[in-house]
């Protein structure tokens, strides 16, 4: 039995990576895992089908109650970060669910992805439940607990291992490889199997080699109209097409000009399609596509009262807390990915968004339009696509 829940957990981690670029909702209430009580502890989390899956194998052996919450089968961080996890849909599942009757306490265990859109003082405030900000990873729930609910810096961070950047890779390889057979299958039969082949390297190449570039996505500096990071990158992984198309035209022997000029065109339009967004295609650098990327946050250190919330929240564990003064400040401010959860979160509107031309984006816009912070509430379609898969 064990083993065939087990190959039943592949599977579906399989298909559902592959086919990430569309929502995958699941049953939303309230699930028993193990033998709870009335003092058992009570997550929360979407109900994007996979990342249940993932969090209910990672509780496995602990007796709790999770909560399956309505973000229209988006991922935590996406749908947090788009409005589709909110206020509404934690206090609706807690209403809801019963969860009220079947514990004695009132302490809830949200996921840390979802801080940019849940905010723990409303839902204090409406339902009398007091949020507790689990780790950034679902994996290391069960460390969390032993530790009493104390998170160390690495259950803080947001990661992008190795096993995610083949997962995002098989993502776009997947996708590329659907729309790119429809298309190559009746012109050039022969050749479609190759074409799949390189599909697949190109994807693979561009993300097990992103730990070498990443630094060069975060460059500012423009060439021109152009971000010279970026130009960088795309000769990198261009060249890594070219070897492709090389390794192909020796292994079939054949070095007919048309060949070469459309199998050129071919891989070059695939690295474009990776490259349209590949920062964003992450979950640590800020998409290239929305405009408060030029944003940096900014801090009122007067009205700091060291509550340490924002440390709670930041998945690049950008802030410590000064022990002299009891302030915070940024320690890491490179790394940050703007996801505006300290904002969000912080009770005493300490932090906000700023740019170098002096325009500034309050507090209450930031929880108003959560991830797009111009005006429009709505995640972006390569962090939908890309962060499906990175945490619960």
């Amino acid at each position: 039995m064990k083993f065939t829940n087990f190959l039943y957990y592949v599977f579906i981690n399989i298909v559902e990576t592959l086919i990430r670029f569309f929502p995958v909702p699941t049953k939303t209430g309230c699930r028993k895992i193990g033998s709870p009580d009335q003092d058992s502890p009570v997550f929360l989390t979407c109900n994007f089908h996979l990342t249940v899956l993932r969090v209910k194998r990672a509780l496995r052996g602990i007796d709790c109650y999770l909560l399956v919450a309505n973000s229209k089968g988006i991922n935590v961080w996406c749908a947090s970060a788009g409005g589709l996890l909110n206020n509404h849909s934690v206090i609706s599942i807690i209403k809801t669910s019963g969860i009220e009757e079947k514990v004695e306490h009132k302490k809830i265990i949200l996921p840390q992805l979802a801080a940019p859109g849940i905010e723990a003082n409303e839902i204090k405030k409406k339902t009398g439940w007091n949020v507790i900000w689990g780790p950034a990873d679902a994996k290391d729930i069960p460390s969390f607990l032993k530790k009493n609910f104390v998170k160390t810096t690495e259950m803080n961070s947001i990661r992008f291992s190795i096993i995610q950047r083949i997962e995002v890779a098989s993502m776009w390889a997947f996708m590329i490889s659907i729309i790119l057979t429809i298309i190559w299958l009746p012109l050039f039969l022969r050749e479609t199997p190759a074409m799949l082949i390189q599909v697949w390297y190109i994807s693979l190449v561009v993300f097990l080699l992103f730990p070498l570039y990443e630094p060069l996505l975060r460059l500012r500096k423009r060439l021109l109209f152009v971000n010279l990071g970026r130009i960088l990158v795309f000769l990198i992984i261009l060249f890594s097409a070219a070897v492709g198309i090389v390794i192909y035209v020796f292994a079939i022997k054949q070095y007919e000009k048309w060949l070469l000029i459309r199998w050129c065109i071919f891989s070059v339009s695939v690295v474009i399609l990776i490259m349209i967004d590949l920062a964003g295609t992450t979950p640590v650098i800020k998409s290239g596509l929305l405009e408060e990327r030029t944003f940096s946050i900014a801090i009122e250190k007067e009205k700091c009262e060291g509550t340490g919330i924002c440390i709670q929240v930041c998945p690049r564990n950008c802030y410590e807390l000064n022990s002299k003064t009891n302030k915070i400040r940024m320690i890491n401010a490179e790394l940050c990915v703007r996801c505006g959860a300290c904002i969000v979160q912080c009770p005493f509107d300490v932090l906000y968004f700023k740019n170098e031309k002096g325009q500034v984006i309050s507090p209450d816009n930031v929880r108003k339009f959560k991830l797009n912070l111009m005006g429009k509430r709505d995640c972006c379609i390569a962090c939908k696509i890309s962060n499906q898969l990175i945490k619960a």
